[in-house]
């Protein structure tokens, strides 16, 4: 019981930053602070120094994931999170960091067996989702 209420509430976050930076983006018209916001969320829903966790090469992250008991639920919101962080990367015209966010996204959905891709940090994409999680 307290395993599935801490894991709620770390989804719960963990989405909560989804909209924060999607509001970030759009409002402040700045993708990279808004990229950063998720990083940095990530960090904290894996409860792993977040800024070594994401400079790791993508399978070595999944690994990491894995091994770490990372539910396979928050796997899949990672994995969202990550192919935002990597969306607004892309905007910020940091191409070398969103090809990276890319490549970890995707390690990480193979892991969690996630079938989810670069098309789920879409806004429309995004805003179904987080409606249906109840964000």
């Amino acid at each position: 019981m307290f395993e599935q209420d801490y894991l709620m509430r770390i989804i719960a976050q963990l989405l909560g930053a989804i909209r924060r930076s999607m509001e970030r983006a759009a409002g402040e018209d700045d993708a990279e602070s808004a990229a950063r916001m998720l990083d940095l969320a990530i960090g904290d829903a894996t409860d792993l120094d977040g800024e070594a966790l994401l400079s790791l090469a993508p399978g070595s992250l999944a690994g990491i994931l894995q091994v770490s008991g990372t539910d396979p639920k928050l796997g899949g919101h990672i994995a969202r999170s990550l192919f935002l962080s990597s969306r607004y990367y892309g905007e910020g015209g940091n191409d070398e960091m969103a090809t990276l966010r890319a490549e970890q996204a995707a390690a990480v959905a193979a892991a969690f067996g996630h079938d989810v891709d670069a098309s789920c940090a879409s806004d429309g994409e995004l805003e179904a989702f987080l409606e249906e999680a109840g964000e």
